[in-house]
């Protein structure tokens, strides 16, 4: 009753600020309305580009009012403004604007220029925004219209292949988060990788929390220069997100919407039933009674396809509505987004609401703009277990789902099957997470004097999970324990204050631009509570009303993990940087950043993180400015500095304890506490230094354009836990600063106008990029580290073994495997020992390097095809140069298991008594590259004769259209985050392939 009164309450919390919202905006809409006139003056004429060819599409309107029109086919239009002296507004994108005076004509005919698109084009970065000319450091910038297409849950996934440097993986599964590593890894901690998200001008926002079709521009800071502006948290890169925003004089009421259906794009391929029983028969074998049922009623065999029982056809649905508008003095926006994306997994889904809402404000002759945003987002997530994937590869295809009784096919006690009923894991475990995400703005900027511009921000943020599990008393993953729950909820504020001041100051040929601003910073996470308890009577309360538990004594556990591990975190900063341009060819750009943080050792708390740059836009040059076909030639060097603090909390220096088991006193059982962790005072953030230096070019007005890159990107003090003596220290361990770790790479890409005709357009753009990975360091003079053994996979037989190291001279993800020399006379796999004799018996000492999971090339290539109303987009990806460790393909390849678990189709050339098939090792290690058609976009959009209707424009889109590889495995796009990339590990959630069918429209 009370989880519905605050549900009701809540919902009606809503609707009242919708309603209220609403009527606010109403209103506004119709304050901002000019009284019509008593007259019209009636226009007409013909809007034409350089070469006298007609514009359709042109927006002509007359300044100061809503009233306006677009341009016909023939570049006409036709038009009535409030008097003879108005003034037109004419707009279209890719040409510059024109203002042009009435002056009493009744026919006026204007020509536009065509803008060189990627000179104007404004990029975002920190605590500012410059136009693409101007810029000394290495910016990527992606418009809405070059997103990558598809069901995007996360808004780090339009950026998918459209950056050179940025490798974004991710599975089929709705509810995992995209891995996003810019210019290759650089720390061993994982969840360290990310990049450091701002949106609108807000540091640390949580990417998640906007809806990409909320999204106008994003801006990828990838060099020192650009991201040391952002000191500890950027050495991973910063993405600034700009969200759409009403224009002034203008209401536009725009709908996105699509649905789509996802289907699994590959499967894996293993025995059905029938090729099972043969292949038993073949060696001489049968199965067990129990594992061969029959259809009731008739003597047919089963033949059950676990991949087909589990997976269905997933349907998604994204509706987008927002409003946005305003006068000159008052600006609003509205927008709600709603996604649904089941996933192909039966019990898997995601669902996510998200709001957001802005109203700016300019007074005293704009001297003061305020402006106020709120965002909110609620999410609900469904997973299944990890074992559902891996059990609809390996359960004998030759046992039926239910039992006649409509039990499941199970077996407890694992003795005669050895895994587990996949349909039975999804139907007995329920595992839920809820959440919400709140942000709120408010901001003021003052314009003190003639290019002195003060500015002060205030934002909050909250975010509130609450993780719901219950194994019901059938459950294999809890047996005995007459139905399992755990709850947990948890939250996280964080409160933020900006203060900065601008100085822009021209003085004939010179430019001045100042930054000087102040930053604090308050996290206070894990403010939660967790409990997990067993023992309840009935299944139907799941996870609710868990006092009607009965757990046996002791087995309450209580949780202790890092989400309920209450702390608090400040982070206090001075920043400052100096831009200077001479006769708009010659730049210098200088910034540093003073950053103080309460995680780290009272030795190190602060830190200084500078950059310098200079570019030099050689095409402004006498010299250069006869050649005709060059539009712009820029040469950019920049160093900075950055830091990497992700991942920490103010326990993370400090000394810690913890329950180390219980004791008795005095006839209780008490928990012992002792220390766990040694303290130590001069722990700091990870450092990263990038040398960079880049071309940027524009040939043949515009038609041509593109960058190049190089970066030396260097990484020290690496932190991880070292062994030390406990004659020194209380714990074993001592988390330290110091490895290195080396990124160094090249990056292309070119963007070209390759047809521009009157009905025809084609655009192309193409980037690519290459990073080489080394550890260069792990140990120094205090502490020693040979090397980390990482990926220890286990599976029959190899719980004690490793698949990956990490090495000083190799990159992270090196495979450490045992060498495959094929089989011995009695069919057996053979291996090579360390001194390079042969066995059937390898150990640990036995295993070798054997390649590297990073991709020496990644890239993309973005098609768009443009003929009078249709639009066709065509994008192509892929990786290069990289390994994959098959490790799902060895664990069901195990013959003398075959009466127990099912086998691959690949196991059908191995010998039946091949007691050593599954082993990881080098001959699972496959090539990892691939190319794929990610996405074709047909769209057409429908002319209109009304002015209510801006456009309307409805598509088509196949996602993930093919994949050309040599991988064995469901898909090459394995995850390459963390200290374990590129191993294929029994719990991959299958790649989609989805049809989409969606509606733009604009009034």
């Amino acid at each position: 009753m009370n989880k519905f009164y605050f549900s009701s309450q809540l919902l009606n919390f809503y609707v009242k600020v919708f309603c209220a919202f609403t009527c606010m905006v109403l209103c506004i809409c119709f304050l901002s309305q000019d009284a019509h006139a008593q007259g019209k003056f009636s226009i007409q004429g013909k809007i034409t580009d350089e070469k006298k060819q007609p514009l359709p599409g042109v927006s002509v309107s007359e300044a100061g009012t809503k009233t306006g029109v677009v341009t016909d086919v023939d570049g006409v239009y036709k038009l009535e403004v409030s008097n003879p002296n108005a003034t037109l507004h004419i707009a279209f994108l890719g040409y510059d604007n024109k203002d042009v005076v009435v002056g009493g004509q009744h026919t006026i005919h204007v020509s536009l220029t065509p803008q060189l698109r990627q000179l104007n084009d404004v990029v975002i970065t920190g605590y500012g925004k410059t136009s693409k000319k101007n810029v000394v450091g290495s910016i990527s910038s992606v418009s809405a219209g070059e997103f990558t297409q598809g069901v995007i849950s996360s808004p780090s996934m339009l950026l998918q292949g459209k950056v050179p440097g940025l490798t974004v993986t991710k599975s089929g599964n709705p509810n995992q988060s995209p891995t996003v590593i810019l210019r290759g890894p650089s720390t061993l901690r994982s969840g360290a990788q990310e990049p450091f998200y701002v949106i609108d001008g807000v540091p640390g926002a949580p990417i998640d929390l906007v809806a990409p079709d909320d999204i106008a521009t994003i801006d990828v800071l990838k060099d020192g220069a650009s991201t040391a502006i952002y000191g500890a948290r950027a050495a991973n890169g910063v993405i600034m997100i700009t969200t759409r925003r009403p224009k002034t004089d203008q209401l536009r009421i725009a709908y996105n919407a699509y649905v789509g259906i996802e289907k699994v794009a590959k499967r894996l391929e293993v025995l059905t039933g029938d090729e099972l029983r043969k292949y038993l028969a073949d060696n001489g074998q049968v199965l067990a009674p129990a594992n061969n049922d029959t259809v009731p009623g008739t003597q047919n065999l089963v033949n059950t396809d676990w991949q087909n029982e589990v997976q269905r056809t997933g349907v998604s649905q994204n509706h987008n509505l927002s409003i946005m508008g305003g006068s000159k003095a008052t600006t609003y926006g509205f927008s709600v987004n709603y996604l649904d994306n089941p996933g192909i997994i039966k019990g898997s889904s995601l669902n996510r609401m998200s709001i957001r809402a802005n109203v700016g404000q300019r007074a005293f002759n704009d001297r003061l703009r305020l402006d106020f945003s709120v965002f909110n987002s609620s999410t609900k997530q469904d997973n299944v277990p990890d074992a559902v994937l891996y059990n609809m590869l390996n359960y004998l295809p030759t046992v039926a789902v239910t039992r006649p009784d409509g039990s499941f096919t199970e077996d407890f006690a694992g003795n005669i099957r050895g895994s587990n009923n996949p349909v039975a894991l999804i139907a007995n475990n329920k595992d839920q997470t809820k959440s919400s995400r709140f942000l709120a703005t408010g901001l003021a900027e003052v314009k003190i004097l003639p290019g002195l511009t003060y500015t002060a921000s205030l934002t909050t943020q909250r975010e509130q999970f609450n993780r719901n599990v219950y194994y019901n008393s059938l459950s294999v993953l809890a047996k005995g324990n007459g139905g399992k729950a755990n709850r947990i909820s948890w939250a996280n504020t964080r409160n933020i204050i900006e203060s900065y001041f601008n100085y822009d100051k021209t003085v004939g040929k010179h430019n001045f631009k100042v930054l000087a601003g102040y930053s604090w910073q308050e996290d206070r996470s894990g403010d939660g509570f967790g409990v997990t308890t067993q023992g309840f009577g009935s299944d139907a309360l799941s996870w609710n009303n868990l006092a009607l538990s009965n757990p046996p004594a002791g087995t309450i556990v209580f949780d202790n993990s890092a989400q309920t591990t209450l702390t608090t975190l400040r982070l206090i900063s001075y920043y400052g940087r100096i831009n200077y341009q001479y006769a708009d060819k010659y730049y210098v750009q200088a910034s540093l950043r003073n950053d103080g943080s309460s995680a780290f050792g009272k030795n190190n708390q602060w830190g200084y993180f500078p950059a310098a740059s200079v570019g030099w836009r050689i095409s402004q040059e006498s010299f250069l400015k006869t050649v005709r076909a060059l539009d712009d030639l820029k040469l950019r060097v920049s160093y900075g500095i950055s830091g990497n603090s992700l991942g920490f909390d103010p326990l993370t220096a400090q000394l810690q304890y913890s329950t180390v088991g219980r004791y008795y006193d005095n006839g209780q059982l008490i928990n012992a506490i002792a220390p766990v962790q040694n303290a130590n005072p001069d722990l700091k953030w990870e450092r990263t230094a990038m040398f960079n230096v880049g071309v940027d070019f524009t040939l043949l007005k515009g038609r041509l354009s593109g960058a190049i890159d190089y970066y030396d990107k260097q990484t020290s003090d690496l932190i991880w836990n070292y062994p030390v003596s406990t004659t020194q220290y209380i714990a074993t361990t001592l988390l330290a600063n110091v490895g290195k770790v080396s990124n160094k790479g090249v990056e292309i890409v070119l963007n070209a106008d390759v047809i521009r005709g009157k009905d025809f357009t084609w655009r192309t753009t193409i980037n690519a990029a290459h990073n080489t990975n080394k550890i260069s360091s792990l140990a120094n003079d205090q502490f020693t580290l040979k090397d980390i053994p990482t990926a220890i996979l286990g599976g029959k037989g190899q719980s004690g073994n490793w698949s990956q190291k990490v090495l000083e001279g190799q990159p992270i993800g090196t495979f450490t495997l045992f060498h495959y020399l094929g089989k011995d006379k009695d069919g057996i796999s053979t291996y090579q020992k360390a001194d390079g004799t042969v066995t059937t018996s390898p150990s640990t000492a036995d295993l070798m390097m054997a390649g590297s999971a990073q991709p020496k090339v990644t890239y993309g290539w973005s098609n768009t095809f443009l003929y009078k109303g249709f639009d066709l987009t065509i994008f192509i990806r892929g990786v290069s140069g990289n390994k994959i460790l098959n490790a799902t393909l060895a664990a069901i390849n195990t013959p003398t298991d075959a009466k127990m678990t099912n086998i691959s189709k690949f196991t059908l050339g191995e010998s039946y008594n091949d007691k050593n098939s599954f082993l990881v090792s080098d001959r699972f290690l496959e090539n990892g590259s691939y190319l794929r058609m990610e996405n074709v976009t047909l769209g057409y959009t429908f002319k209109t004769k009304t002015q209510y209707i801006q456009s309307i424009r409805v598509y088509g889109n196949v996602n993930n259209v093919f994949t050309i590889t040599n991988y064995r495995g469901i898909d090459p796009e394995i995850d390459l985050g963390g200290l374990t990339p590129g191993i294929d590990v029994r719990n991959y959630y299958p790649k989609t392939r989805s049809f989409i069918f969606g509606v733009n429209a604009t009034f």
